[in-house]
């Protein structure tokens, strides 16, 4: 089998290229290859997009580390469900509106699904035995607490990232089977980074993901 696997970030996957590179990038019968998209949405749709093209992957996984709109216990690491480009729009009349709500594009058009981007492989999801959860994509981080507390209500969604919408967006269109999973490192809004737990969550996320690629390697089908 052929696993991609990527990361906005080198370090939020070093540990596990540690271990693959000193088996020659494989899991028993898997052949691994990775890439480091950078950070951002722009970087992740263009950098994954290529890479497709080069490795065609049957199966790609995206790992990193999320801030968390709930009090889902620092270092834990979820797989996410469904995901979106949660500041796509336009804010007005002190009222937030998606492009869907815009009229500019039909939240069911595909790859959305009610203007979500929902993983369809269930049973890729259930074989993390990570809680499955909503996540939502954006290209500021949120540090405001009126605009924290909007997507709260607005999203009702668990984790914060700058790349996961674009990825789900990318392996849809592709039709090729995916994970994102991710390590809660901070609070969102949190600025103190003595208060975050970026090392550990790390640590924990690694431990999952090679506990995935073993999980995968042995049941060698999608």
């Amino acid at each position: 089998m052929k696993i991609l696997l990527t990361a906005a970030t080198p370090f939020e996957i070093q540990p596990t290229l540690d271990l693959l590179q000193n088996k020659g990038l494989k899991v028993q019968s898997s052949d691994i290859s990775y890439l480091i998209t950078g950070v951002g949405m722009v970087a992740t749709t263009y950098f994954l997009t290529k890479k497709i093209g080069q490795v065609k992957p049957q199966l790609i996984v995206q790992a990193g580390i999320a801030g968390s709109f709930t009090e889902q216990a620092l270092c834990s690491t979820v797989v996410i469900k469904e995901d979106c480009f949660a500041d796509l729009g336009v804010m007005e009349e002190n009222q937030f509106k998606s492009i869907f709500n815009l009229g500019l594009s039909d939240p069911d058009h595909y790859p959305f699904n009610q203007g979500l981007l929902k993983n369809p492989y269930s049973h890729l999801m259930d074989l993390t035995n990570l809680e499955h959860v909503k996540g939502i994509t954006i290209n500021e981080i949120s540090t405001d607490k009126s605009r924290i507390d909007w997507h709260q209500q607005r999203t009702r969604a668990m984790v914060e990232t700058m790349e996961g919408a674009a990825f789900h967006y990318v392996c849809l269109h592709e039709k090729i089977p995916f994970l994102q999973i991710r390590s809660i490192s901070n609070r969102v809004g949190e600025r103190d980074k003595r208060k975050w737990e970026i090392k550990k969550s790390i640590e924990c996320l690694n431990e999952q993901l090679i506990l995935l690629l073993e999980k995968i390697d042995a049941k060698n089908e999608i």
